[in-house]
């Protein structure tokens, strides 16, 4: 899926303009960001979107050179269940 990259956020709507994924992060000094939020509308729950937006958010702050703080549940067990793909960034 192909998300839009907002600032401080990456997201997806509906042909309506309806919010239905989302990724929200924080900035914490240069060198840092809190990933708080992740969101998936129902309708697209059991497919993995979740994920995607955690990762692009590794992606970038891989690109960036920054460390990732995760305070949102779902992308700490994420984060935890893939420490393989998410240890270089994680803070």
């Amino acid at each position: 899926m192909e998300f839009v990259k907002g600032e401080n956020r990456f997201f997806k709507e509906d042909a309506d303009g309806k919010l239905i994924a989302e990724v929200t992060w924080v900035p914490s000094g240069d060198s840092l960001v809190i990933l708080d939020h992740t969101f998936v509308d129902e309708s697209l729950r059991g497919q993995g979107i979740a994920s995607q937006l955690v990762e692009k958010v590794a992606e970038t702050m891989r690109a960036e050179g920054k460390k990732i703080t995760a305070t949102c549940p779902f992308a700490k067990a994420e984060f935890e269940r893939k420490p393989e793909k998410y240890d270089d960034v994680k803070a």
